[in-house]
């Protein structure tokens, strides 16, 4: 289990100029935009704007602070006036948002097609979280884990050694490699977590950074 605070990671402002993005975890650790199998970040959203296409890759957004938002995705808007509701698209289509009332903190999952699969779940009270197995037949050889994120509210994970980690708001917690064990997530408010599963590599197109 990798702890990883939130205080001290660096801001990455957007292209377009209309946020920030802060990185929790991407694999392989250090790749770039035209390299990740997955990546985790949170993205302050300060104004109304297109968001970057980002073609090979498939995103799934969560609001976890402020108002909401409209997506607009290929032409289908989509409003999203709640927190903690996951909704999944294609980083390829042409996307943009408009702010309900004020800016947001959005929770994003960014997927390269043909290398990683994930399900996103918010959590509140408690849940005992399974490690990402590999497949009987052993093909799966992309990255599997799991991230614990606290997004509002206090966090413990408790693993079956006894170890026990505390996570603020926005801190998270990777579960990974082939001795991962079970975890008990207990929350005194929301977390989010996410099952990140390999489907073999493949390769990826170059991407934009943005929100």
């Amino acid at each position: 289990m990798r702890i990883l605070r939130a205080e001290g990671r660096p801001a990455t402002p957007w292209s377009n100029g209309g946020g920030v993005t802060r990185e929790i975890a991407v694999h392989p650790p250090g790749a770039g935009w035209d390299t990740f199998a997955w990546r985790v970040s949170l993205a302050d959203v300060t104004r109304d704007g297109p968001y970057s296409p980002l073609p090979g890759v498939r995103r799934i957004l969560t609001v976890v602070d402020g108002a909401g938002l409209e997506l607009t995705v290929d032409g289908t808007t989509r409003l999203l006036p709640d927190r903690y509701r996951p909704f999944a698209f294609p980083g390829g289509a042409a996307t943009g948002s408009r702010l309900l009332d004020g800016p947001v903190v959005n929770l994003n999952v960014m997927l390269r097609e043909g290398r990683a699969d994930a399900t996103v779940a918010m959590v509140r009270g408690r849940r005992v979280v399974e490690p990402v197995r590999r497949p009987a037949d052993g093909r799966a050889d992309g990255p599997e884990a799991v991230l614990v994120v606290a997004v509002e509210g206090p966090t413990r994970l408790r693993t079956a050694g006894e170890s026990v980690a505390r996570l603020a708001r926005f801190d998270a917690a990777l579960l990974t490699g082939p001795d991962a064990v079970p975890a008990e997530v207990r929350t005194d408010g929301v977390a989010a977590v996410i099952r990140l599963s390999g489907q073999g590599p493949g390769p990826g197109p170059g991407l934009n950074p943005g929100p």
